[in-house]
Parts: structure tokens; sequence; C-alpha cells
């Protein structure tokens, strides 16, 4: 290529994906959100389009200067918007809205200020829906409005509880009843069911105290009582058949690690959609719970550690490109797919990214970043037109334009829609290319599409750039953003060296290369947990237009088998395999080996959730009880892959230890514990425990530690 080409990306004034795009980027790809950015909407605070369903009396504020009463945004009014294109012309693809699910009417008052559940966290009947947003048949036409526009819906789902609850007081809120589809299930006071937990509030101390305690006065489910299981994976269903493409789950880090999974493995089954949790993170932790659960649940998750780094780096200016990089590099280690992993800057849940009085430039810097990094992108509703607000619920005000002039929405408009286009952008790997403590240059390189990406969030110096070297081949780059933020063209001499050149203050040039692939490339697998039979999609470059081999690890999957084969997508069903991890490659008809996706774990079949009890086993300092056994979900007796470690705290106490655990439904398990404090492993004496799990539901196996 000539060093005087000038290579050009253009965008369109509306963004919708084009009849015989790559099936990679349609709007029926439920598995992989890799090439969509999501736009996350507190429904209630975004738009009324039906005033007939506002609520009466107390709850409702039309003004909307209480905050904590319902304003009367609805599902009319998102379609509203679907319609009129302001998400198509800014490059949305997917919709993020609040639980669809009936909420309680109940307004509650604390320390003299009336509550309500605009929100849609205090749910009273998850297979009904809140009339405040609106009948089923309103949300249907939201799902169709969205869908013939190329975009997806995911709907937030909150199974960790129902509403505020006081164990002594009936009349305190709606005692935090659940109903299904009309009828009364049961409430907190006089729970002769144990539909909930009565442990008292979490202090948050552990993991464990998170879990089966309440998360402040709400009704806690008891996920091992089977009619909560059979209830979540009953009402779930309902939602993915009307038509749902994603799920995001509330508050994950306080449910059950394996019901989650059991769940997940229910859906899976079912409908698969791409479903990521919530679990909070500070600033600069780093928690391996979390990154456990990300590998092993099915479940991905908002990526807390992302968004607290770069809010760090370019809104307060504690920390630095270096910082910025490192957590790059340090996510890449920790999660197995971190490309499935949600990225975002600000949400309902923290302050706002933009402060009053902060230079514009901070937040579009952040924007643009997240929108060229790794992992699915998540905007938060008015992100787009600098909407401040810090704490709840001021980082929840209305709405307050749906201008498409503002700067953030147009660089959100020219960089959005590369997810579609070059999948660089979408699946790439990302190396840094050149670094300060203002400057950060990193290039997203997948097959042969590249992307360079160069930031300099120093809004008073610019900086000159000498030795940059990339994998863009010989030629000049146009900046995407074509001088948005004050970017530049991009020369670049064979081998990949750039021409030296200033970067201005407070800058972002995005340059790119797109070819076609001719060698086979996976850039996504999903879901990444399944059981023999199921389906799985597998995204990329270059699989060409004949089938060809899937590999499941050694295992060849060829013919019938492979239900689907395109140049950028090949669905294919689970084999019948031994229960454990995978790696999965594409073999192309030319016999060219595509790279290895590994983490694919196939499921022993069904799963059910036990809660595993053993009494007396009493440890020494430093030690933890952990549990083992026959089937790949209790490790296939392998001591680094054991359950645990185990609870001892809450439900039961020490010397009990107890965890709930996904297990294969109907299959008889050896099982054994074992203390582990650090490398040294000691296991309790005697024969196997066996344990047959039931086929469906939920169960409790209660044995003592053999000496």
């Amino acid at each position: 290529m000539a060093a005087t080409t000038l290579l050009t990306f253009s965008v369109a004034s509306a963004w919708a994906v084009p009849a015989g795009a790559a099936p990679d980027t349609s709007v029926s790809n439920k598995a992989n959100f890799s090439t969509d950015v999501i736009y996350q909407i507190v429904t209630d605070r975004f738009l009324d389009g039906n005033a007939a369903n506002n609520p009466t009396g107390a709850a409702y504020d039309s003004s909307c200067s209480n905050l904590k009463l319902y304003c009367g945004g609805d599902w009319q009014g998102v379609t509203n918007k679907i319609n009129d294109g302001y998400f198509t012309d800014m490059g949305i693809t997917a919709l993020w809205i609040s639980q669809p699910v009936e909420n309680i009417y109940a307004v509650i008052n604390y320390s003299g200020v009336n509550n309500t559940a605009y929100h849609g966290y205090w749910a009273r009947d998850f297979k009904k829906t809140n009339p405040a947003f609106g009948s089923i048949a309103d949300f249907q036409t939201l799902v169709a409005a969205a869908h013939a526009k190329g975009i997806k819906i995911i709907i937030d789902f909150a199974p960790n509880h129902t509403s505020p609850a006081m164990e002594t007081n009936t009349a305190f809120g709606e005692n935090g009843k659940l109903y299904d589809n009309g009828t009364l299930v049961g409430g907190y006071t006089g729970d002769s069911q144990g539909l909930f937990h009565h442990n008292g509030g979490s202090d948050f101390s552990s993991l464990e105290n998170g879990i089966y305690k309440n998360l402040y006065d709400l009704a806690d489910f008891n996920h091992n009582n089977a009619t909560i299981d059979a209830y979540f994976k009953s009402a779930i269903k309902m939602w993915l058949d009307l038509g749902i493409d994603g799920i995001r789950v509330d508050a994950v880090k306080h449910m059950p690690f394996g019901w989650q999974k059991s769940w997940m493995a229910s859906i899976y089954n079912y409908k698969p959609v791409f479903t990521f949790g919530e679990w909070f993170l500070g600033a600069n932790e780093v928690d391996p719970n979390n990154h456990a659960f990300a590998n092993d649940s099915g479940m991905s998750l908002l990526d807390f550690r992302f968004a607290q780094k770069v809010r760090q780096v370019f809104r307060d200016g504690t920390d630095t490109m270096v910082g910025l990089d490192a957590m790059i590099g340090g996510t890449a280690t920790d999660y197995v797919q971190v490309s499935d992993q949600v990225t975002f800057i600000d949400n309902h849940d923290m302050d706002r990214f933009q402060t009053s009085g902060a230079n514009n430039r901070k937040l579009e810097q952040a924007l643009a970043f997240t929108l060229t990094s790794r992992g699915v992108p998540a905007i938060y509703y008015g992100t787009e037109q600098y909407m401040t607000g810090n704490g709840d619920p001021n980082n929840r005000a209305k709405m307050t334009s749906f201008a498409k002039t503002s700067t953030a929405y147009n660089v959100i408009k020219k960089l959005a829609p590369l997810r579609k286009s070059n999948p660089a952008i979408a699946y790439g790997s990302t190396q840094q290319r050149w670094i300060n403590n203002d400057v950060y240059i990193y290039e997203r390189k997948f097959g042969t599409h590249v992307a360079v990406v160069a930031v300099n969030r120093s809004q008073t110096t610019a900086t000159s750039v000498s030795g940059l070297v990339t994998s863009l081949p010989a030629g000049t780059y146009a900046d995407v953003l074509g001088g948005t933020l004050n970017g530049n063209s991009l020369t670049v001499a064979s081998g990949g060296a750039a021409s030296a050149f200033n970067l201005a203050a407070g800058a972002v040039a995005v340059w790119q290369y797109n070819t076609a692939d001719t060698a086979p490339v996976v850039g996504h697998v999903g879901p990444m947990m399944a059981k023999a039979g199921n389906t799985i999609t597998i995204d990329g470059r270059g699989f060409g237009s004949t089938k060809g081999t899937v590999y499941f690890g050694t295992t060849a999957v060829t013919g019938a088998a492979i239900t689907g084969w395109e140049d950028s997508q090949i669905t294919v069903n689970v084999p019948t395999v031994a229960a454990g991890k995978y790696a999965v490659k594409v073999r192309t008809a030319g016999a060219v080996d595509s790279n290895a996706v590994g983490g694919v774990n196939v499921l022993s079949g069904e799963q059910v959730t036990v809660r595993f009890i053993v009494n007396n086993a009493t440890t020494s300092l430093g030690q933890s009880v952990y549990l083992a056994g026959s089937v790949a979900e209790l490790g296939n007796w392998n001591t680094s892959a054991a359950v645990g470690s185990m609870f001892n705290q809450v439900v039961a106490a020490y010397p009990k230890w107890y965890y709930d655990v996904s297990v294969p439904a109907g299959q008889t398990i050896q099982f054994k514990f074992l203390k582990k404090n650090g490398t040294a492993v000691t296991w309790e004496g005697g024969t196997n425990h066996s344990f047959t799990a039931p086929a469906s539901g939920t169960a409790t196996v209660t044995v003592d530690w053999q000496n």
C-alpha cells in the first residue's frame, strides 16, 4: 500500500445492521454481545409515553422533583425513542431496562421520606408486569420495535429478594410477600415454608454473611427451598418466551454460587441468552471470588474493576495511564473470557461520571476509551447529555434532553458502529504501544483487523509521540472520530513504524485497518457453560462457507451436529464428552485450524442445587474445609478443583461447615471432605460418602466428618 493512501471510514447517520450482515452482528444472536453497545435505562426516569399508566396518590410526582417517587417513565416512552431513531442514530444496539416485574404498591416511609419501588427492585410477583411500566402487550410492543431496529432487549432481574420487610411488623411495606401470577406464595413473617432467610441483616463482613443474611431490610430468598428454586426457573422462562435477548442479574454476590450455576444451566438448556451479573467492587478492589464467579458460574459480570479505574484516571485524576494499562492486563489474566465482561463508567448505583463544572472532555475521553476497549460497553442513560448527580436517587434523575448534537452523543455515534464493522474492536487482543502518565496508545488486533487508539488526558499539554510501532500496514490513516476530539491522521511506514506526530491536549484519535480474513479466527464462544446436546455459537472470521470441523478438546464434531456454518458464525451441538472444561477450535473445510478458546464448561447433565453439610470438622489455624467428589462439578477428586472454602457461621456454625453446590440431577455422587491450608491437604478418613441427587428441585445432605 502506498504511503500516500488515505484510509477513511464513514459512519452512516443512522446505524442499523444491513441485510446480509455478518451473523455475529445480528439482533438474533443472543449468545454474543461483543458487537453490541448497551444503553442502560432506569425505565421510570426516561420518558412518559403513556400518562394513563402513571401511579396515583402519594406514589407519584409529576414534576419528578421527589426522586424517591414514580415519575411516569414507561415502556411506551422507550418504544417512542426506539421508533424516532434516538438509539440507532447513536449506534446503540442493546437496551438494558429496569426489572419489568410487578413491584409492591406500598409507599414506605424511611426517616420521614416516602419511598416507592420506581426502580423495580422491590418485587412482589416475578410473573406479572409492573403496571406503571406497562402491560404484557406493551412489553411485547417494546421488544418488537427494538428488534425491528436491530436492537436487543436486556431485562434487569433480581432473584435475591422481594421487598423491605420486618419480622415483627406485618404492616411494614407488604411484608415481603411473594406472588405467583397473582396467587400468594408466602410472606416474610410466619414463614412456615422456609421461603426466606431469617438471619438478620448483613454486615458484609464476609462472602457468607452477604449471601445468607438480608441485603439491608429486603426479604432475602432461601434458594435451597425447592419452591423458590422452581419459581425462579419458571419465572425467567416466561420472560425468555417474551423474546428478551439478555439478562442482567442483580446482587449476584449475595446469592449462593451453586444455586446461580444451576439456574443458569436451566436457562441455557431452554433459551440461552447473554447474562451478566452485578458484583460490586470498590476502587482498587481485586477479588478472587469475583473472578471465580465470572469464570465458573456460566454468567459474566459488570466489570467494576474497569469502571473504577477509568473513573480514577479520567474523572478524578487519582491514577495514571500506567495504572489503566495495568488494569487492562490484570483483568485479561483474571477473567477467562474478559471480552464478555460488561464495561461502563457509571450506573444507577454510583455517582454519575460527570460532575457539575467539570471539563466535558473527561467524560468524552472515558466514553471513547470504553467504546474501543475489550468487553461489552454499557452507557448509562443521560451520559450522552452530560447528566450529573451524586448518590441515590440524584444519580437517577429524569432524562434531561434527547438532543443529538452533544459531543458525547456524537462520539458514541462514531465509535459504537466499529463493534459491528471491525472485529478488532469486538474481539481483539489489547497491546500497549506507547505510554506515559497522561498518554496511552493501545492496539486492538484480531486476525488481519487492527485498531489503534491514542488518548492524551492532559487538558493543557500536547505530547510529541515518536517511536510508535503498530500492526497497521503502510499508509496514512484518517481519525475515525474525524477530529471530534482533536485527533489527527497517522502515517505509517512499512513494518508498522508511525511517523512522529503531536497528540493535542485532551485529544483522542482512532485509526483502523479492516480487511477480509482468509484464515479462521475465533472471537467468541457462547454460552461458556452447556451440557451435551445444547447448542453453542462460535463467532469470528474466516471460517469459509463450507462445513468443516469443530473440536472440543480432541473430540471432533462434524456433519449434522453442526447446525449452521457461515464465514463469521458456526452453531454446533455440544458432543457427548466427559464433563469438564474444554478448549474449542475450528478446522475449516480446507483443513486450516483456528485459535482455541479455552474454558468451555461441559456439564455432567441437568443441574440441581444440593446443600452439603459436614458435622464435627474441626480445623487448626489457617485450615478451611472443602468438598470433592466423583463428578466434574465436585472437581473429579482433584484437590485443586475442590469446592469451597465452605462456610461455617450463618446457616450452620463451626465445627459444622456447609456449601450450596450445583450437581448433576438424578446422579449418584461419591464425595468426601478435605482440609486445606495453602498446598497442604488433609482428607477425611473412612469410605466415600454416597448421595443420589434429586431429579429436580433442591436437597440437603448432612454427614459427619470421618476421622
